[in-house]
């Protein structure tokens, strides 16, 4: 089974109360981008946003440059039928964030749950191409992932666990590690999975 098409089942067969990821206040992600001083003049993208809220308090704060990527188009769908014509100035994007896409730049990169599930090397550089591609120097890469303690899999795939540290080191150069906190978050069922969520400040080049 291929990537996009296990999340398409996903989001076909589940509602939002039924998947371990479901938030119904993105509150640590909110956090973080206050954190970061983003104004609604900032522009963001949320890799993975699938249905996440994140969109819905964005809009709710007006913003208005506001992308949502996902390989799921079932789960973007969602979202825009939720946000109804709230939704309508969101850029919606159907592809796999490791993919050949491309958007006017942003102030912002946020990723809740998705580079932990890029097991291959070769789709944790592509990642990092587009990262760097889409990134504005100076803005900053929000990006949490199951933390050194949290599960090996989720959703029937396995993932990578980082420490703060060890995600940095996969950035690479030209990222700085801003800060870091550890959260643990409770599904809808009532298990709880350790997270770390990580602010990154991508460098401007000096010559």
């Amino acid at each position: 089974m291929d990537r996009q098409h296990h999340w398409e089942v996903v989001y076909q067969t589940k509602r939002d109360h039924e998947v371990s990821w479901f938030e119904g206040v993105p509150e640590q992600s909110l956090a973080l981008l206050d954190a970061a001083g983003v104004t609604p003049a900032s522009c963001v993208l949320d890799v993975g946003g699938g249905d996440s809220r994140l969109v819905d308090a964005l809009v709710d704060r007006g913003f208005t440059c506001v992308a949502v990527l996902d390989i799921s188009a079932a789960a973007l769908e969602r979202s825009r039928q939720r946000l109804g014509h709230a939704g309508d100035h969101v850029r919606w994007l159907a592809v796999d964030v490791v993919s050949e896409w491309s958007i006017a730049p942003v102030d912002v990169w946020h990723d809740r749950a998705v580079f932990h599930f890029l097991v291959d090397d070769a789709d944790r550089r592509r990642y990092r191409e587009r990262l760097v591609s889409t990134l504005t120097p100076g803005g900053s890469a929000i990006i949490a992932t199951f933390a050194e303690d949290g599960p090996e899999r989720c959703s029937g795939l396995p993932v990578r666990r980082y420490s703060p540290a060890a995600l940095a080191v996969e950035l690479g150069d030209g990222f700085a590690l801003i800060a870091s906190t550890a959260h643990t978050h409770e599904t809808p069922w009532g298990t709880t999975q350790s997270f770390q969520y990580s602010r990154f400040r991508r460098e401007v080049a000096t010559h």
